[in-house]
This record gives C-alpha cells, sequence and structure tokens, in this order.
C-alpha cells in the first residue's frame, strides 16, 4: 500500500522495532515523526532512515507530558496533522530478583512503559479530537496477555496494565471518531530483549530454545506492523504478528517436524 500523505508519529523510534517500523511506514510513503532520548540517537535515526521531507524527529523523554506535547507540536508544525500516533517506546530492566532492583529502576520502568503510553495517549488524542481524527496504537509486550517468567514481574505488569488501559480506551472512543488499536509484535530479536539477560548467559541459554522457535528479527515483523497501521485503523483493531496460530505452526515444526529455527545461535550473553 502506498500512504502518500499519511502522517505517523513513532515513539522511541532510533532503535529496534521502532526504527525498523519508521524504515517500513517510509518504503510506503508515509510521513514520519521520530523522537528518542537524546538529539545524537535521534540525528543518527535520521541518517539512517535517509533524512529528507519524509521524516523529521526530535528528542523526547516519553515519561515527561510536556516532551510528549513537544512531539506533538513538531508534527503539526512540520506536516499539518498526525494520522496516526504509536506508542512503541519502552524499556526492560535486569531480570533479577525483586529486592534487588533500586527504586529508582522501578519507579524508571513504570513512568516510560507505563505513564509514558498514558501521557502519549492522552497528548495525541487530544490533538485528534481537534483535528476531527486518527488512531492511536499501543505497544504490547511480554505480559499483556498474562505472560508469566521469573524476575519479570515489573516489566510484565507494565505491560500488562497498557493491555488493560488500551482496552478500556477502546470503550471510551467507540463512539468517537479517534480510535485507540493494539499492536502487538510477538518476540523479536532486539537489544531490549537481549539486554535482560546480560550477566546471566544461563538463564539465557535456557530461554533461547524457546527463542528460536517463536522469536523473528525486526525486518520479519515490521512490514506487517507498517501495512497494518495503514490499513486496518479502526479503534478496537489489533495488529498481531505472533497469533495463536502461528505459535502452534512454530512448536509443530519444532516438535514434530524437527525442524530447528537458529535465529538467536550467534547470540553470546556475558
Amino acid at each position: 500500500m502506498t500512504a502518500r500523505g499519511t502522517v505517523v508519529v513513532v515513539t522511541g523510534a532510533t532503535r529496534g522495532i521502532g526504527l525498523g517500523l519508521a524504515k517500513e511506514l517510509l518504503k510506503r510513503n508515509a510521513r514520519v515523526v521520530i523522537c528518542g532520548r537524546s538529539q545524537e540517537s535521534v540525528d543518527k535515526a535520521l541518517a539512517e532512515l535517509g533524512g529528507g521531507a519524509l521524516v523529521s524527529g526530535v528528542p523526547c523523554d516519553v515519561s515527561r507530558a510536556e516532551d510528549l506535547q513537544r512531539l506533538w507540536d513538531h508534527a503539526i508544525e512540520k506536516y499539518g496533522k498526525v494520522d496516526h500516533w504509536v506508542n512503541n517506546a519502552g524499556m526492560s530492566i535486569a531480570r533479577v530478583p525483586l529486592d534487588q532492583l533500586e527504586p529508582a529502576e522501578i519507579d524508571r520502568i513504570c513512568m516510560v512503559n507505563l505513564a509514558g503510553v498514558i501521557h502519549g495517549t492522552a497528548i495525541s488524542l487530544r490533538g485528534m479530537n481537534e483535528q476531527g481524527g486518527g488512531v492511536i496504537w499501543n505497544m504490547e509486550g511480554f505480559g499483556s496477555g498474562g505472560q508469566m517468567s521469573e524476575q519479570m514481574s515489573v516489566y510484565g505488569a507494565t505491560k500488562r496494565a497498557v493491555n488493560y488501559f488500551t482496552a478500556s480506551m477502546t470503550k471510551d472512543q467507540k463512539d468517537s471518531k479517534v480510535g485507540v488499536a493494539f499492536l502487538s509484535p510477538g518476540i523479536v530479536k532486539t537489544d531490549l530483549l537481549l539486554d535482560d539477560y546480560k550477566g546471566q548467559p544461563e538463564a539465557f541459554e535456557k530461554a533461547k530454545k524457546f527463542f528460536n522457535i517463536l522469536g523473528d528479527t525486526v525486518e520479519d515483523v515490521t512490514p506487517m506492523l507498517a501495512e497494518g497501521i495503514l490499513t486496518k485503523g479502526a479503534n478496537g483493531a489489533r495488529v498481531e504478528w505472533l497469533t495463536k496460530g502461528k505459535a502452534a505452526g512454530r512448536f509443530f515444526n519444532a516438535f514434530v517436524l524437527r525442524r530447528k529455527r537458529e535465529l538467536f545461535d550467534d547470540v553470546v550473553i556475558t
């Protein structure tokens, strides 16, 4: 699909899924606004995205509502509207027992992963109401569907809360011209995922067999996400890469047909 004239804001788009998503949106002729924590990271991402008139970006700490407002204002100043706002920015913390986490770490992940989505939704909702429409997309992650794993309680809780918040917002917006929708990328080979296992090579080796079955690369996942944003934008919409059917098929291939995937075999955790 070509999306000439469509404007999409993607938070946290200087690396990983966000950057991959921006690339795919640009391939479809959308105009894209990105943000990252620093001017340096934004400049680097803009260069990787090719620069030009179709892409712009500013630094933004998504835990700060005033930064998110500046991001919205920048998009409006640059392109005159925002058709889609993607709350993608997120972070993880070390997989250690809860009592070993610093209070500041706990506060930070809750502010970025949850408060950032809530603030981003509120600000884009206000702006889209004023312009007469749009769609807000919230990114799911491990825990959104109730999944649990050892030492993932805080991260998983933030993503579970994002799921609840998004579902609740779809009810609030059922009679509105502004929709709220779900993006679900599945298990993606990114720094965000691998950083969870720094200093825990044994834990990674244990998880790797499942990552090899269910995981994918940014390049695998983001074309489908970008296409979904541009074609399925409606209140309550869900664009999901790793569906239950796909996951079941992966397990069948792995354990019945003995077809081995080696996506994470080149990763070394120290």
